[in-house]
């Protein structure tokens, strides 16, 4: 958080938000939006997910690991 707000101090409430708050908001909207995009270009999409393969000549399949708490779960179940 300290080199957050001495580099980027535009990001300090994101960031508390974020973690502090442990708000999921910021999460929630860009799952929307990756979500949207893939969508529009007709590509598969999951999250936190890496056990899918898209068939060679298909489009890829877009992953969302930006959830941070359910990735480091995820790790750790490994």
């Amino acid at each position: 958080m300290n080199w957050i707000h001495e580099n980027h101090p535009e990001l300090d409430e994101l960031y508390h938000q974020i973690y502090s708050k442990k708000s999921r908001e910021y999460w929630s909207e860009l799952d929307i939006k990756l979500r949207k995009y893939a969508e529009k270009n007709h590509m598969p999409y999951v999250r936190d997910d890496d056990s899918k393969m898209s068939d060679f000549g298909e489009p890829p399949i877009m992953a969302n690991y930006f959830y941070h708490e359910e990735v480091k779960k995820s790790a750790k179940k490994k």
